[in-house]
């Protein structure tokens, strides 16, 4: 009797302790899993941002552009203009394109590309960093998954149920690339 009780004393801890290894696995897993989707929302919001930011940025360019554009085409008439009439004509409508763009540039100072470009750059690396921090709880999150996973003795409860070691979130073959320092030219 005795003997069938210490048994059953230890089967039931190795079910408890079968239980509670297997219960940390799926824990651990959900974690990394939920770690990802981190990601995926830095990433879904990269893929949707950027473009939208590109767009504007190219919208207030070309808005400059255009205006610069005109304004050095009335210029280079002005310079080409042959009769006191023909430079009268010229040098007026640069004129009014140049107070049209002294007005503009004045009603709305945000229409600078360079201020807009700089945001660009800051919405841009702002992106970057919350990316570069999910990827490292993601790698943590994974961390703790594949020590448990191949610890004894939760490596024998992983392997009976197909828990596996998981790969790292890394850069893969573009690390190379920014081992490399940048080039800066002028």
């Amino acid at each position: 009797m005795t003997v069938t009780i210490v048994v059953l004393v230890i089967v039931a801890i190795l079910v408890l302790g079968l239980v509670s290894i297997y219960n940390s696995l799926v824990k651990l897993r959900n974690n990394r899993e939920n770690a990802f989707a981190d990601i995926d929302v830095q990433l879904k919001q990269r893929h949707d941002l950027i473009p939208q930011l590109v767009s504007t940025v190219k919208g207030y360019a070309a808005h400059e552009k255009s205006t610069l554009e005109n304004v050095i085409n009335l210029r280079n008439q002005a310079v080409q203009a042959s009769s006191i009439d023909a430079k009268i004509v010229a040098e007026n409508k640069l004129t009014s394109a140049l107070n049209g763009l002294k007005v503009t540039l004045e009603a709305y100072p945000d229409l600078k590309a360079n201020t807009n470009f700089l945001q660009l750059q800051e919405e841009i690396a702002d992106i970057e960093n919350k990316l570069a921090a999910s990827r490292r709880y993601f790698n943590s999150a994974t961390k703790e998954y594949n020590n448990q996973v191949q610890t004894f003795p939760s490596n024998l409860v992983a392997g009976m149920f197909g828990f596996s070691r998981e790969i790292f979130f890394d850069l893969g073959e573009s690390r190379a690339q920014l081992e490399v320092a940048p080039k800066i030219e002028f």
